[in-house]
């Protein structure tokens, strides 16, 4: 999985760098098919905020998160994403084990 990492308004200390890289990189043991991440963290008035984009197989999964700490958002984002990966997949193999209902025509009376 590829990590796009951009800090807007501010510059990003090194740390929270890696500790992104690590939060995101634990995504890929919910599903296989994650292409990349895009990972946005920037200030709004007093709140700190981080957008995750995460695409996946024709799907794209968005989470925006807003804190007054900067790791609460990160790690509060990864959360909501996890669970949105879980619910994507099982959405697909709801879809993918469905079979046809079976109807009879014809037959005795």
């Amino acid at each position: 999985m590829q990590i796009r990492f951009t800090a807007r308004h501010y510059k990003a200390p090194g740390n929270i760098k890696e500790y992104v890289e690590k939060k995101v990189q634990r995504l890929d043991k919910y599903f296989d098919g994650i292409i990349d991440c895009d990972v946005t963290l920037s200030y709004q008035k007093l709140d700190q905020v981080a957008e995750f984009a995460l695409n996946v197989q024709g799907q794209k999964l968005v989470v925006v998160e807003k804190s007054d700490d900067i790791y609460k958002c990160i790690a509060f984002g990864v959360d909501k994403l996890e669970r949105q990966l879980k619910k994507y997949k099982n959405k697909l193999k709801e879809r993918k084990g469905s079979k046809p209902s079976t109807i009879s025509v014809g037959g005795t009376q």
